[in-house]
């Protein structure tokens, strides 16, 4: 089994995973606790759209902060906990959601928070190529992701007998084994100092736990589900 690490666009047309680990992948895994599809969009315009044709729960962010007018920001837990009787999150991000317009393989959303269940589950799906993309900030490299990319890849690992890795998804299991370190690369890469800066250093806490959900989510059809046994 071929194993990668990317930012932003995948090399597989096999099985790709999307992390973008502050914050839209933890919020898209915690979100399915509470609905039953999530329906990610490019643009705040579009959500609205979408909402004000079926309904739904909008969720999303600009550089961190909530859209003025939105239910809910991209907050994992906040989204996780919000009360209502709808079953459809729409949700709109500054990174992650754009990664998955432009993936044409099998697509799994990964974080810290499911790094073993999505590892397992893609070392199970995938028949020759699994990608790990990190969605980064703008189009530039994110420590958060490299991070949490590290914990996915070395699950991976865990549940394959033969693989080759690529030097940089070697490099992201080294850096990603000692969980101390991994937790002050969150609190202290760009996006973790924003955050806080802005009042969701309790977003970064969330997003730094280790393997505490077993949901994984799969993008098909423009929306997320969980992935079927």
């Amino acid at each position: 089994m071929k194993i990668t690490l990317s930012l932003e666009k995948t090399t597989s047309d096999d099985v790709s995973i999307m992390v973008d680990a502050l914050r839209a992948s933890t919020t898209i895994t915690l979100a399915l606790n509470n609905f039953e599809r999530i329906l990610p969009c490019l643009t705040p315009e579009e959500a609205i759209n979408i909402k004000e044709e079926n309904g739904g729960v909008l969720a999303g962010e600009r550089n961190g902060e909530k859209i003025e007018g939105f239910d809910v920001g991209n907050s994992p837990k906040s989204v996780e906990e919000y009360e209502t009787s709808e079953k459809t999150l729409i949700l709109t991000t500054t990174n992650g959601t754009r990664i998955l317009e432009n993936m044409n393989s099998q697509v799994l959303v990964g974080s810290l928070v499911n790094a073993k269940a999505v590892g397992e589950t893609s070392a199970r799906i995938a028949e020759t190529h699994i990608d790990v993309v990190m969605a980064g900030v703008k189009g530039e490299f994110a420590l958060e992701d490299f991070l949490a990319s590290g914990e996915i890849l070395y699950q991976i690992c865990q549940n394959l007998e033969d693989y080759e890795l690529n030097e940089l998804a070697k490099a992201a299991i080294i850096a990603s084994r000692d969980y101390n370190s991994l937790k002050s690369g969150f609190y202290n890469s760009r996006s973790g100092k924003h955050l806080s800066k802005i009042g969701y250093k309790n977003d970064v806490t969330c997003c730094c736990q280790k393997n505490i959900s077993e949901n994984v989510a799969v993008y098909a059809n423009k929306e997320l589900k969980l992935i079927k046994d």
